[in-house]
């Protein structure tokens, strides 16, 4: 027997002895001198020195003389209940050792588990999570004490939804700090807390099962249980991800959860509503990737026949309730705005998902849609986020046809938005843009509202030209004076001085395109239903926009021929040829302007 060992038989031997004869100071005493030990034990095991072999020989040797030691018959239970309070947080570091010493590790603090009180090592075992080392992140300290968890959790007697309530947290913290972005996805200690995050639904499914699923509010907490580590799960994509939701899916349906209860948030807000009744703790905030992976359930739903079948529903069913329900259509959209905006999603499902939503987008009568009366409001904020949410894959997609099919679904989403909200959420976006590229595809999208309403606007205003209530109540509200704010956003910023070029001269290039639009067709139909041939707007726009912005396109042109910048030339001309066409137009129209 080496001297670790020795040490390690003498330690215990003292702290049994404490035990037995009742003496609580030198007992607790005793129990940390076996802490500090094994702690002293698991420090000096390090990967890739010269001396790892002998101190991971060392580590071995000592955590299974523990395991040999607690396991005895002669070990009196009193000994194993006042080690269980302190030793799990010590045994665990032993399981980043190595394997072996991982194996026994997980079997001590499952015989820990095994032979205490269950509703004690819940909270033991929360606590060794959350009072971790500064800076320990290898998960393969967090896997035994998962899985112990789990092995706790079904053993509970009494009250187990306040225990599993209390304890997830602890675990989605755990998760989500390595499930979010991991080092490696095919490395063990990864995939072994996967494993563990699963074996603990299983055993919440179990816990359900054996109160004869009487109590709801479990049920609900296990559902969004599963949702979170669902969201998590899918930041990797990787050969096993398909088999894993095969499984998640399976317990989302003893939920009792649905594809549409899902993708509308319906049954996710039921569940937090439900939970949130009594919640004084705000046990709650930890469930915030939940929306994320209801829209998530169904994606994969789509992806996989086999998570399909699992669910026993009719995905093309509910394609066609939202094709045909424009407030449940709107209720998908903003749940699956979760996985556009999300930073950790692979762009592969965010494919998949502009795929799903453009899918059930393909072929609405939109106009139709806006003749159904319908109280819009409460779901612009909604549908405001979700527009943004596109607008990132649009952005930074690195495959063009992405951010096409994501650009064609934006359209289709702001086309079933009525008209007036259409311009107010237009306008929403432009000011809250800080890309230039963007503003100028969202200027490209007010232009075509103006192209396709000009027509109807004209029609409309000789239908009512002699009747009473005329076109002041007929407008479209692009026509007005408000499309000026547009223009006036890029060309004259609201925090002063003209544009910045060249870092804005797609955004530059798209108002004058935009303005010259408005300007040619209001004068060519002989018309002024944006006010852009007023005197008064024409010589603000020629004072405040344009001689402002020529003057400092001359000065951007010499700076970069001086610099000899060919790059900068060449974008500098389009801008520079609009501009001067729409000078010429706003000199000749205030020719004619009374």
């Amino acid at each position: 027997m080496n001297t670790n060992s020795l040490r390690l038989q003498q330690t215990l031997a003292s702290c049994s002895q404490s035990i037995a004869d009742g003496d609580f100071k030198k007992s607790e005493e005793s129990i940390s001198i076996v802490v500090h030990f094994l702690d002293s034990i698991s420090d000096c095991v390090s990967p890739g020195t010269k001396d790892e072999h002998e101190s991971e020989d060392s580590a071995f040797e000592v955590v299974s003389q523990l395991h040999q030691y607690l396991i005895s018959p002669s070990t009196d239970q009193a000994v194993i209940d006042a080690l269980a309070f302190e030793l799990p947080k010590a045994v665990a570091k032993f399981a980043c050792a190595s394997a072996r010493c991982f194996e026994n590790a997980e079997k001590i603090i499952n015989h820990f588990v095994k032979s205490c009180s269950p509703r004690d090592m819940v909270s033991i075992l929360c606590e060794a999570m959350t009072s971790s080392s500064d800076g320990f992140n290898d998960p393969s300290y967090f896997t035994p004490l998962l899985g112990a968890l789990a092995k706790a959790f079904e053993a509970l007697q009494r009250r187990p939804f306040e225990q599993v309530k209390s304890a997830l947290p602890v675990i989605l913290k755990v998760l989500e700090a390595f499930l979010t972005n991991p080092e490696d996805e095919t490395d063990a200690g990864f995939v072994d807390l996967v494993d563990k995050s699963v074996q603990i639904a299983h055993s919440l499914k179990a816990i359900c099962i054996k109160l004869d699923h009487k109590d709801k509010k479990l049920i609900a907490l296990f559902g969004l249980y599963v949702l979170q580590i669902t969201a998590l799960i899918s930041n990797n994509v990787g050969a096993q991800t398909s088999t894993l939701m095969l499984q998640l899916s399976h317990f989302l349906h003893y939920c009792g959860l649905t594809y549409l209860g899902l993708i509308t948030g319906h049954e996710v807000d039921m569940s937090l509503d439900l939970l949130s009744q009594d919640d004084e703790d705000d046990h709650m905030s930890c469930f915030s990737y939940v929306r994320c992976g209801a829209a998530l359930t169904v994606l994969w739903g789509d992806l996989s026949n086999e998570v399909d079948d699992a669910t026993k529903q009719d995905l093309e069913a509910v394609k066609l309730e939202l094709f045909k329900n424009q407030t449940k259509r709107w209720e998908a959209v903003g749940i699956l705005k979760h996985i556009f905006a999300s930073i950790n999603l692979p762009w592969e499902l965010k494919r998949h998902a502009i795929d799903l939503l453009f899918s059930i987008m393909e072929g609405i009568d939109f106009q139709q849609a806006h003749d159904t009366p319908l109280d819009s409001s409460v779901y612009i904020p909604s549908l405001y986020a979700s527009l943004q949410a596109i607008q990132l894959v649009i952005v930074y997609a690195s495959d063009p046809l992405l951010r096409k099919k994501a650009f064609d679904t934006f359209k289709r989403v702001l086309a079933d938005i009525p008209p007036s909200l259409r311009f107010d959420i237009l306008m929403a976006l432009t000011r809250n843009s800080e890309l230039s590229s963007m503003i100028a595809i969202l200027l490209s999208c007010v232009k075509e509202e103006l192209h396709r309403e000009y027509p109807q606007k004209v029609s409309k205003e000789n239908e009512y030209a002699n009747a009473e209530n005329n076109m002041s109540q007929q407008s479209s509200p692009f026509w007005t004076a408000r499309v000026h704010d547009f223009v006036e956003f890029v060309l004259k910023p609201p925090n002063g001085g003209p544009p910045v070029l060249p870092e804005f001269t797609d955004a530059v290039l798209s108002a004058l395109n935009l303005y010259r639009f408005v300007l040619i067709t209001e004068s060519s139909g002989n018309t002024n239903y944006s006010q852009v041939l007023s005197k008064n707007k024409l010589q603000k726009v020629y004072r405040e926009w344009l001689e402002p912005l020529r003057a400092l396109v001359s000065g951007v042109r010499a700076e970069t021929q001086e610099d000899d910048n060919q790059m900068a030339l060449c974008g500098l001309n389009p801008v520079e040829f609009v501009l001067y066409r729409c000078i010429e137009l706003v000199e000749e129209n205030l020719k004619h302007a009374t």
